[in-house]
């Protein structure tokens, strides 16, 4: 894999930038709204936490004066260090410095459940949220797009959470104090320390301003590599077959240039903001030193105030700077919510429609009325169709690529939305059922056969949940895979491996054929079913199919005209339309679109 490295400037691309950081950062903040309670305790034991954080200073200055003034006792012969009073003050600073800490690890726990639980309740709702999306949002996005939204926005916005939030609560409180400590110990001196928080803020300002929008393009070029990988490595033998590693590596390359180009960007202006902040520390930290000398000279201070403003000036000037690096945080989290919150947002389709029609006693008419459909809006691919299928006839749909055929089926399922006309099933719209009913009616054989990583006994069982071993048994004899299934090492319960790949690929479609008969469905589609095995397997896989189609209302999509020949009508279609239809016997005597299409096949 390429490494990251300087190539074309991609950064001024048009991308997605944050449109509206107020507006999701408030909506983030809302997510913390459930937690008030835990909250409340973070923020308790932070503030108690800097209470005897910030006092240890101060009592460590008086250890010094202490010191200072034993030495000086012990030079002019009047006295001596009084070591009973510096052991008894050293043992109460070390006790608040251990209960300091121990009040910062209960809020760190907390606010980590805190931060775990809204990641938690994200990444729920974004799974429910995929399964209520339209197809057509899967047809605009990469699979590793989507993945990245559910895995590096989620996690970018519960580490920030975890870590900005108790930051923000314990640098705030812990400037306040320092203030009010500061100015117990001379009002002069903290007014010239606190005169460098202006500066401060405008430093962080304008590179907030410059940074975010690199921010934004990091996360979401994160998502385009993440599409760009899973795409390669899940057809990695399709590449190799075309010697296509050099393309998809400079395409891997511009992805990356653009992503490292705004991670760097965004990275640097973050990182800078740490040694200005600090050469602005160091600067007021010396004016103070300065300050403080002169004013010991003078008798207005003691020495030990002196190492107590010092080290309070330092822990000022520091929670500016920790300050400075949650904003950097702020900003990573917010880019990431707000992809999150625009997928939540993300128009949903129709699962429930109010009075749903039943599906009881559906016997499988099927009726297309001047159906018009486009994926896009300004090009329509399925014209004006019309046809009326009765319940248990096969219907074969045939036509060229581009046709429309697979389109119609998908239509059929509400897999997407007419822009006009009617589909009826036992003359009830479909719009009129619920949608999760509407497909329970259907089963589907693919030409790309879908078997996940689990035994085959589960791979099957997906047609039914609730099926017994029995049933299973039963289906995959009607399919005629019962004893293949044998011979295999554990049978039934043999694992199949991610890419199904330890079987063959006419054993995988006769093993989704039986988890269509199991689930016993009253209309089924079969799309290309045969067209990628050897002769010998699509007799096994036709004959299984014959029995699946038995008694209930079957639509075939087909290329290989041969196999449907004994259709009880076929559909012919091009460019969107049905140009003929009849049976196979009467198209060929029509000699017109389907004769030539039939004809051609046969052609020497």
């Amino acid at each position: 894999m390429p490494r990251m490295g300087h190539g074309p400037n991609r950064g001024n691309a048009e991308v997605e930038h944050a449109k509206n950081f107020g507006k999701t950062l408030k909506k983030l903040i809302s997510y913390l709204g459930e937690y008030k309670i835990k909250l409340f305790f973070v923020v308790l034991f932070s503030i108690a936490s800097t209470i005897f954080t910030i006092v240890g200073p101060k009592i460590l200055g008086n250890i010094t004066t202490e010191i200072f003034n034993g030495l000086i006792k012990k030079i002019t012969n009047t006295g001596g260090i009084n070591f009973t009073v510096i052991r008894n003050t050293t043992i109460i600073l070390i006790i608040i410095y251990i209960v300091s800490s121990i009040f910062q690890i209960i809020q760190g726990i907390i606010m980590s459940k805190v931060s775990n639980d809204i990641s938690y309740k994200l990444r729920n709702k974004l799974s429910e949220k995929i399964n209520r999306l339209p197809m057509k949002y899967f047809d605009s996005k990469t699979h590793g797009e989507v993945l990245s939204v559910v895995t590096n926005d989620i996690d970018t916005v519960s580490q920030a959470l975890n870590q900005s939030v108790t930051t923000i609560i314990t640098s705030v409180s812990t400037i306040i104090g320092v203030i009010i400590m500061m100015l117990t110990i001379n009002i002069p001196m903290t007014i010239v320390s606190v005169l460098i928080v202006p500066f401060c803020m405008m430093i962080l300002g304008r590179v907030i301003k410059k940074s975010q929008k690199y921010f934004s393009i990091q996360q979401n070029y994160l998502g385009h590599v993440n599409g760009h990988i899973e795409e390669v490595y899940g057809g990695y033998d399709i590449v190799k077959a075309f010697n296509g590693e050099d393309k998809v590596i400079t395409k891997f390359d511009e992805l990356n240039d653009t992503l490292y180009d705004s991670a760097w960007k965004s990275q640097f202006l973050s990182t800078a903001m740490h040694p200005i902040m600090g050469f602005i520390g160091n600067l007021g930290y010396v004016i103070i030193t300065i300050l403080g000398g002169y004013m010991v000279i003078k008798d207005k201070i003691k020495v030990g105030d002196i190492l107590s403003f010092t080290q309070y000036v330092r822990n000022f000037t520091n929670q500016i700077s920790q300050l400075s690096q949650v904003i950097n945080s702020i900003q990573s989290a917010v880019a990431a919510s707000e992809r999150v919150f625009e997928f939540l947002d993300l128009e949903e389709e129709v699962i429930k429609v109010k009075n749903p029609q039943s599906i009881k006693n559906i016997t499988g008419n099927v009726t297309f009325d001047h159906v018009k459909f486009g994926y896009n809006e300004n090009k329509t691919i399925i014209n004006d169709f019309s046809a009326n299928i009765k319940d248990g006839q096969k219907v074969a749909i045939v036509g060229p690529t581009g046709a429309g055929k697979t389109t119609i089926v998908k239509l059929l399922m509400r897999f997407y939305e007419l822009n006009s006309g009617r589909i009826l099933i036992d003359g009830k719209d479909i719009t009129k059922f619920n949608r999760d009913d509407i497909r329970s009616l259907f089963g589907m054989v693919l030409q790309d056969t879908w078997l996940f990583n689990g035994t085959i006994k589960e791979n099957i069982r997906y047609g039914k949940l609730d099926a017994s071993d029995y049933d299973i048994k039963e289906a995959c004899k009607t399919a005629s895979v019962d004893h293949f299934i044998k011979t295999l090492p554990d049978g039934y319960d043999m694992v199949l491996n991610e890419e199904a790949d330890n079987i063959s690929g006419g054993q995988k479609q006769l093993l989704t054929i039986a988890r269509v008969i199991l689930a016993n469905p009253k209309i089924l589609i079969l799309d290309e079913a045969t067209s990628s095995v050897d002769t010998r397997t699509e007799i096994m896989i036709q004959e299984a199919m014959d029995k699946l189609m038995e008694g209930r209302t079957s639509f075939i999509i087909a290329h290989r005209l041969s196999t449907i020949k004994n259709a009880d009508l076929i559909l012919v279609m091009n460019d969107g339309d049905i140009v003929e239809q009849g049976n196979h016997e009467t198209l060929l005597k029509k000699d017109g679109f389907y004769a030539k299409l039939y004809n051609s096949q046969f052609e020497e």
